[in-house]
């Protein structure tokens, strides 16, 4: 096999390694790193209810974007709103370095979400459409390992720098990462001229939005709970358990672990038995993962749910957004946007009821048993697709 270059855009393991870093860079540094630093900053800054309107507006930020990039029809605006969205993340980034007026990192978790929004969502579809293979799922499937790096990279960081200074430190640090990457992702994740100026104008369709198709997008906003809570709170949630404190940064370190291969995995395994059946499968999984700190304070089975939850959200992602992308053929942005915006919603409806419950309540045990019961519902969604699909045929 001829060794690729890194450097040309038009390699598949050049984009590959740009698409992963794009996630690192979009979910990693805008949205998980908030996730690390929560402890630090709770203790010194923020509120646990602070904490959850900016949640909630980080979450609404990444709504807006995916809203914003349905309407997206052609290759050439793409990019360009793709180069927007880093820039919107260098500048977010840089609020929450060098400023603590609560103001501000409300816009700040805001344009950061909005950042996301684009630059996954697009970065996405970029990746989807340059990949010169005719059978993607596979790799699809190592494009969303950088799910896994986002949490394990920003983790890493974060742990590294607090030792050496106070969390307006990380993100400083985080900032830096996002900048030097840019200078790689940018160039890769474009087209030359030739293509840009031949690229189709995908019209955005509604028959693409059969009823199989919005129940799908039902269970992603169900899906959308189910990765909030935890990926909001996990280190507190840990935190808070009688003997585990301290314990937080570690599970959450173990989800992020967990995730990397989990992509990979989940759509080898949708590939043989289904897209559907897999995501139940990995969905109950998830229900398993967020009833355990509710349920137990034992190290271990609290390590099995960081596992689980790692393993299962990142699939998730995989397994829906690569399910739009077979469903929507020529113009992949059009329902990857439409579901992330059902899952956005989920998002951010998510840390406000938490909020709501954890204050009335003293502890996360209601919000973890709703999310449960919420996540389940959107199996039994998914049963009713799938006998819909088949009825059809």
């Amino acid at each position: 096999m001829t060794p690729q270059n890194l450097f040309d855009k038009n390699s598949n393991h050049a984009i590959i390694v740009a698409g992963i870093l794009t996630i690192i860079v979009s979910i990693g540094v805008a949205r998980f790193a908030f996730t690390s630093l929560l402890p630090s900053m709770l203790s010194d800054f923020l509120t646990l209810t602070q904490a959850g309107i900016l949640a909630s507006l980080n979450f609404f930020g990444y709504l807006s974007g995916a809203i914003f990039v349905i309407f997206i029809k052609d290759i050439n605006t793409k990019v360009k709103y793709f180069r927007l969205g880093m820039l919107l993340n260098l500048i977010s980034t840089l609020i929450l370095a060098t400023t603590s007026n609560e103001l501000l990192w409300m816009f700040s978790r805001l344009i950061a979400g909005f950042s996301s929004g684009l630059l996954f969502l697009i970065g996405s579809a970029l990746v989807m459409v340059k990949l010169d293979y005719d059978e993607k799922t596979k790799v699809m499937g190592i494009y969303f390992t950088g799910l896994g790096f986002a949490i394990v990279v920003s983790e890493l960081i974060t742990q590294y720098v607090l030792t050496l200074g106070a969390w307006e430190e990380v993100w400083k640090a985080l900032l830096l990462f996002s900048l030097i990457t840019s200078f790689y992702i940018m160039p890769i994740l474009s087209f030359n001229k030739s293509q840009t100026q031949d690229a189709p104008k995908h019209q955005l369709s509604k028959s693409i939005f059969s009823y199989y198709v919005i129940l799908l997008i039902l269970a992603y906003f169900t899906e959308g709970v189910g990765f909030v809570i935890q990926a909001t709170f996990l280190p507190d949630i840990i935190n808070s358990l009688e003997g585990l404190e301290g314990y937080g940064n570690a599970i959450w370190l173990v989800v992020g672990v967990a995730g990397i291969p989990s992509s990979i995995i989940w759509m080898r395994l949708a590939h043989k038995h289904g897209s559907v059946n897999i995501i139940m499968v990995a969905m109950f999984l998830q229900i398993v993962g967020i009833l355990i700190p509710a349920l137990s304070n034992n190290i271990y089975l609290n390590l099995l749910s960081g596992a689980l939850y790692g393993s299962t959200f990142i699939g998730l992602v995989a397994l829906f957004i690569n399910r739009a992308g077979q469903l929507a053929k020529n113009n992949p942005v059009v329902l990857m946007g439409s579901m992330t915006a059902a899952y956005g919603i989920g998002q951010v409806i998510a840390p406000l009821y938490s909020i709501a419950l954890i204050e009335r309540f003293g502890n996360y045990n209601s919000t973890l048993y709703l999310t449960a019961f919420i996540v389940f519902v959107g199996i039994l969604l998914l049963f009713v697709a799938k006998n819909l699909k088949q009825n059809q045929l």
